[in-house]
């Protein structure tokens, strides 16, 4: 959510318990990211947890987009476009 602090995300979040071990280097670093942030490691770690799902899916995504991909149908689209003049200035191809 772009603009918004991660401390004002922390209230729309319903919760579960999970003992998490971290190695002292590491929680340290975290905590110290975590009030650069104005907020808590428990919410810094939520968001955290957040950001790698939502990352490992959106791989996953498009994985299985390049598996349905047809390149000669994509290619063959490709060789259809142009001819046309840029509609700004600026667009021109060099």
């Amino acid at each position: 959510m772009p603009g918004t602090r991660l401390a004002d995300m922390e209230t729309d979040l319903s919760q579960t318990n999970y003992a998490l071990r971290l190695q002292a280097s590491l929680k340290a670093e975290a905590e110290r990211l975590a009030k650069a942030e104005g907020t808590t490691l428990n919410q810094f770690i939520n968001v955290a947890v957040a950001e790698k799902i939502s990352a490992l899916r959106t791989a996953d995504f498009f994985t299985e987009r390049a598996r349905r991909a047809d390149a000669a149908r994509a290619l063959a689209l490709l060789d259809r476009a142009g001819g046309n003049e840029p509609l700004r200035p600026g667009d021109e191809l060099e």
